[in-house]
Formats: structure tokens, C-alpha cells, sequence
């Protein structure tokens, strides 16, 4: 449903600068918006973007709204402190998001008779719900989702489509898994005998603790002898694997395709860019930050950025980027120098030759 920018700007708690009649229908990128849209500005880097933008309304600071203006914007605005948080609350009113489902426990769904649920928890057809399981309050149990026996279960808790708990994991409040998502499976690890890998077992377990999400095809590794742990609030991207024994500290967030391997201690508030890589056995200190596709060859410490492979701090692999750029110029230049080297070196032979030869006489 439509709503004029008087209504949105009284439910964010906004002032308007423009048509406070004017309506819009409904959200959109700067990028991408038309005349009907809202869209947001939070930054100066979008201010070129906002000047060649259709949207019908934008939220924005008080100083942002200036500096367009200065810069020939004639954009209606709605004005508050933080644009992206009003932009997602505006973006909820036009797109509502699913509300909570109503089909309890299916009767098409496979659940023990040991099984424990918490009040108003719903478990879709073809899930399966191990020996021994308990389930906290208010949770929600995809279609073809599979938990293993003895695993606990927190309240308002989500797993989705054919995601996968084997035996004795347990999940805090608020974890969500996404489809596909596999927690606790065995880890990578094998001993080579006579010629050939033999299994080692893993008897520990995986521990996700509150407010963690999980991303689809994401998987988390069991430990060896103790637990594999991922720690409060943080969030793992789709496609990430974290390998056996790892300590991942609290509101880490990991982006797609990050590697971890074994026995590795994180701490909190780390950040990974797609596709980082960490080896096994290696220490990070909390706050560091990895740039995409980075390689972790050793203990990092706490608060640096690092790139490159084998991750370095952030100003030595930029100086090192730029240097890499000019190696054909400096290539011309060694094999220009090389051939003036050469000329002088037969000039002086040319030179000693007479004088050789007058000592000589």
C-alpha cells in the first residue's frame, strides 16, 4: 500500500524537506529507484549517485540533505540519524516479511517419542527428529530438516529447509540455520598406516551458542575429543567450512566460502572477506580484519587488517600491490640500464686497449 511522506516521516520520527503529500509505493536502490520509490542516502561516496537518481524520496541525514542540495539535488527528503535502520524500517511497512508459521508439529514429519518440544514450535513434513532431542520454545523446523538424537535445542530457534544436526549438537536461543546447513559432522582426519588413511573417530561435539546464524551449505565440523565451538552472535556466510576442535569467539562474521581448518582459536569480533583461508592450528587475535581471499599462514594479531596471501598488514600489501603493478615498467627500465651497462663496459675496454698496447711497445 501507498504511504505519503508525511505518514513514513511520523513513524520514523522524521522531518521532511519536499512534498509532504507526495506518495510512494514502495522501496528501492538509488541506483534503481523511480519516481515512486524511497530509497536512503548514509554516505558522501553516494552523493554522485543521488544526482542522477529517480527516487521519489530519500532518507538522509541533515548533513547529507545540505550537501545534495549544494550539488543541485532537488530530491524530496525525509531527515533522521541513521538513514539505513529508517530505511529498513520504512522497507518492512511496504514489504511485510512472513509471519509465523501455524502447522505445529506435522503429522507427515518423522519425530520420536522421546522428542521434548517447548510451547508453539512447528515442524514441517518430512523432518526428522531424533531420539532423546529437546527443543526449547517457539521454534521452527523446516521441510526435510534432519536432528540427530540426543542434540538440545534453544528457544526461537529456526532451521531451515533440509538443514542437518547430527548426534549430540546443541544450539542456544535464537540460532538460525540456513538450508543445507550442516553442523557436526565428522572432521577431516585420518592416520596413515600400512600404506593408506584409516579414520580417526570423533567422539566430541559442536556447541553453537546464542544468536548465531548460519548460512546455506555452511558446514561445521565436529570435534575430535571436545567441542567445536562457534560463539555468540556471530555470523557465517553460505559455503563457509569450519573445520574440527576450532574456538570461534562472539560476533565474529565470516563472508562466503571462508576456509578455517582444524584446531584453530579465534577471537571475538573478527571479520573475513569471501573466500579467506586459515591453516590449521593458528591463532587470531580478536578485532582483526582479513580482505577477501587472504591466506592465513600463521598466529595473527588482535586489531590489524591484512590481505595477500600469506596475509600481511594492510599498507605493506597495498605498497606491495602497487609495486607488482609496475613490474613491466621496471622491466624495461632493468633491461635499459642492462644494455647501457653493456655500451659503457665496451667503451672502457676500448679505451684500455691503446694504453695496453703503448706499455706493451
Amino acid at each position: 500500500m501507498p504511504f505519503t511522506l508525511r505518514e513514513l516521516a511520523e513513524s520514523l520520527n522524521g522531518s521532511i524537506q519536499g512534498d509532504a503529500e507526495m506518495s510512494v509505493t514502495d522501496v528501492a536502490a538509488l541506483e534503481h529507484a523511480s519516481l515512486t520509490d524511497l530509497s536512503y542516502l548514509d554516505s558522501k561516496k553516494q552523493l554522485r549517485a543521488i544526482l542522477s537518481s529517480s527516487a521519489g524520496a530519500v532518507l538522509t541525514t541533515p548533513d547529507l540533505a545540505e550537501l545534495a542540495r549544494k550539488q543541485g539535488s532537488e530530491c524530496n527528503f525525509i531527515l533522521v540519524e541513521e538513514p539505513q535502520a529508517a530505511f529498513i524500517e520504512a522497507m518492512l511497512r511496504f514489504r511485510p516479511l512472513p509471519g509465523p508459521s501455524t502447522i505445529g508439529l506435522s503429522a507427515k514429519a518423522e519425530i520420536h517419542e522421546t522428542a521434548q518440544f517447548g510451547h508453539g514450535c512447528h515442524v514441517f513434513p518430512n523432518a526428522y527428529i531424533g531420539k532423546n532431542v529437546v527443543v526449547g520454545s517457539n521454534c521452527e523446523i523446516g521441510p526435510g530438516a534432519v536432528i540427530h538424537d540426543n542434540c538440545v535445542i534453544g528457544d526461537d530457534c529456526v532451521i531451515h529447509a533440509n538443514a542437518v544436526l547430527y548426534h549430540n549438537v546443541t544450539l542456544g536461543d535464537r540460532v538460525i540455520l540456513h538450508a543445507g546447513a550442516v553442523i557436526g559432522a565428522d572432521g577431516f582426519g585420518y592416520r596413515f598406516v600400512n600404506g593408506g588413511f584409516v579414520k580417526i573417530p570423533h567422539t566430541g561435539t559442536v556447541i553453537i551458542e546464542n544468536d548465531v546464524e548460519i548460512g546455506a551449505v555452511t558446514t561445521v565440523d565436529r570435534g575430535m575429543i571436545g567441542a567445536t565451538v562457534i560463539g555468540q552472535g556471530t555470523k557465517l556466510d553460505n559455503q563457509v567450512m569450519i573445520a574440527h576442535n576450532c574456538q570461534i569467539g562472539k560476533h565474529n562474521v565470516y563472508a562466503s566460502q571462508v576456509g578455517i581448518a582444524g584446531s584453530c582459536t579465534i577471537g571475538d569480533y573478527v571479520q573475513m572477506g569471501g573466500q579467506v583461508g586459515v591453516v590449521d592450528h593458528v591463532k587470531i587475535g580478536s578485532g582483526a580484519k582479513f580482505g577477501g581471499k587472504a591466506g592465513v599462514a600463521w598466529d595473527m594479531p588482535a586489531a590489524g587488517t591484512f590481505h595477500g596471501t600469506p596475509a600481511i598488514n594492510e599498507k605493506e600489501a597495498i605498497r606491495n600491490h602497487f609495486s607488482l603493478q609496475r613490474l613491466p615498467e621496471l622491466r624495461e627500465q632493468v633491461k635499459a640500464l642492462t644494455n647501457q651497462l653493456a655500451e659503457l663496459q665496451e667503451q672502457l675496454a676500448e679505451q684500455q686497449e691503446p694504453v695496453q698496447s703503448k706499455s706493451a711497445a
